[in-house]
């Protein structure tokens, strides 16, 4: 049997970590979540994006690479609630785009993220899930 990397992409709330679970349990594949708890930026990201927006983006370019490597060494199939792909093209660039990222920042950001996903194995597929309003609220 072939192993597989999937990752499931999407607002918060619409059932990323959910679906992660079902599937990880029904198939008997490797699950990955992404890190909140242990997040060292997260609370000082919220209390001032400007200031830490750089920081916060770069620790999950960590994280997920990290978490890519692991799945991608393992014997077994893989799903994850997150991918890094949405850092750079939904997050970051949202970011940028509020001004909490400066130009000079995202260049910087995007440059290490593009070097570092040629070095990582790509997802065998990417889940979208999309929900309305009324459901992500």
């Amino acid at each position: 049997m072939s192993k597989h990397l999937v990752v499931v992409a999407g607002n918060i709330g619409a059932g990323k970590t959910s679906l992660t679970e079902r599937i990880g349990d029904r198939l008997g594949w490797r699950t990955a979540y992404e890190s909140v708890i242990d997040n060292p930026y997260l609370a000082d990201f919220y209390a001032d994006m400007r200031q830490w927006s750089f920081h916060l983006q770069v620790f999950y370019i960590g994280h997920r690479a990290e978490q890519y490597l692991q799945l991608a060494r393992s014997a077994e199939s893989a799903i994850a609630d997150r991918s890094i792909y949405e850092d750079a093209y939904i997050f970051a660039r949202a970011l940028h785009h509020m001004g909490n990222l400066s130009e000079r920042d995202y260049h910087a950001y995007r440059r290490a993220f593009d070097l570092v996903v040629q070095g990582l194995p790509k997802p065998d597929l990417l889940l979208y899930l999309k929900a309305p309003v009324s459901v992500l609220v």
